[in-house]
């Protein structure tokens, strides 16, 4: 009796549109600071204000309207789709998004292209931004900091916004007494500046991405195991250990992981589509669950799509069902000889497999 790997396979690329580049924000005088404060301390009660509105099911007109009033239009549609993701959020992670708290002050402006580039955060040159007032409907003038290496891109992209030819995102971050500029930026831009080379391998890996490893199985046309690699990091589940930290380190054994499979004739990379996941998963282990919550498994995914796609890999995304806890898994396991993260792994590398894609690829239990 054979049993079939079902699943459906997303383009990567079509579901990381956007990457974000920071720069800082250093205001010409005070009054800009002071101005762009109270505007971030407003934005931020409108969005708290927004979650329980949304928590409670009014209509999406409404709550708009709402907003719109204590802020302006692009300011609002902002703050409802934040509130609205904030909401989501709490669900997934099993809380309440009635009792939903932000406390770090912040702006959020979404791109428009007929309107410049963004209706409220306006990139007038690599090192000029302006900020729309909504109080007065003034600008307030920001000096920009980009990093050296960002420079090029960002000054493309106010060539582009200048035509009506590309949008940007920006969120505006208070900080340690700072604050910071998040741009996000097409990512076909990004990569125009930034790609780092063209994978033309024939073989497929796939990844399977855990709070305190990474497990990669590199695999043939055919399904076959061609390699097997492994970048462990348990200090980061550990109490105590630092977030910015813990996530530099998965970001690192992630990025060799890629390189070593660039250099090794993979041509595409599979890995779950975790986005598509609506709850956490947790188990009756407390140090399990602490592992779970500590883990940003979607932002991990979503910068490992964009830095597949700078080394030109093709970025394949398959439906995390079958991968474990199914006959198919222990079955993989007991014939390879394979961890249950090892064995997750060569089943997502499997899924994007020509003989799979094409032929609908079967194994036969032994």
């Amino acid at each position: 009796m054979s049993r079939c790997l079902t699943s459906s396979l997303v383009n990567g690329a079509d579901v990381v549109r956007y990457v974000t580049v920071t720069g800082r924000l250093v205001p010409l005088t005070p009054e800009d600071y002071m101005k762009l404060a109270r505007l971030a301390r407003d934005f931020r009660r409108a969005v708290v204000y927004a979650t329980r509105m949304i928590a409670k099911r009014l209509d999406r007109s409404e709550v708009l309207r709402e907003l719109r009033g204590m802020l302006n239009k692009a300011y609002g549609d902002s703050a409802y789709k934040v509130a609205k993701a904030l909401v989501e959020g709490a669900k997934f992670n099993g809380g309440d998004p009635r009792c939903i708290e932000v406390k770090r002050l912040f702006i959020v402006s979404e791109g428009e292209a007929s309107r410049l580039g963004n209706r409220n955060v306006r990139l007038e040159s690599t090192d000029t931004v302006k900020i729309k007032y909504p109080y007065d409907g003034s600008w307030l003038t920001f000096r920009a900091c980009f990093g050296e290496e960002y420079l090029p891109l960002v000054r493309e992209l106010v060539e582009l916004a200048r035509a009506r030819k590309a949008s940007y995102g920006g969120r505006i971050i208070f900080r340690s007494g700072r604050v910071y500029l998040h741009l996000s930026i097409p990512v076909e831009l990004y990569l125009k500046h930034f790609r780092r080379g063209e994978a033309r391998g024939n073989l497929v890996a796939g990844f399977d991405l855990n709070s305190d490893r990474i497990n990669m199985v590199i695999v043939d046309r055919y399904g076959r195991i061609r390699d097997i690699k492994t970048a462990w990091f348990p200090e980061v589940t550990s109490h105590g250990f630092p977030r910015n930290k813990a996530k530099a380190r998965r970001l690192e054994a992630l990025a060799k992981l890629l390189e070593y499979a660039y250099y090794h004739s993979v041509g595409t990379v599979v890995f779950e589509n975790l986005l598509a996941i609506k709850h956490r998963r947790y188990t009756k282990s407390p140090s399990a669950n602490r592992k779970i919550t500590r883990f940003a498994k979607r932002e991990l995914l979503q910068h490992a799509i964009i830095s597949a796609m700078k080394y030109g890999f093709k970025v394949l995304l398959t439906d995390p069902r079958g991968t474990t806890r199914s006959r198919g898994h222990d079955e993989i396991m007991r014939r390879h000889g394979l961890d249950r993260h090892a064995a997750s792994a060569y089943l997502i590398a499997l899924r994007g497999t020509e003989g799979y894609r094409k032929y609908n690829l079967r194994f036969q239990p032994t």
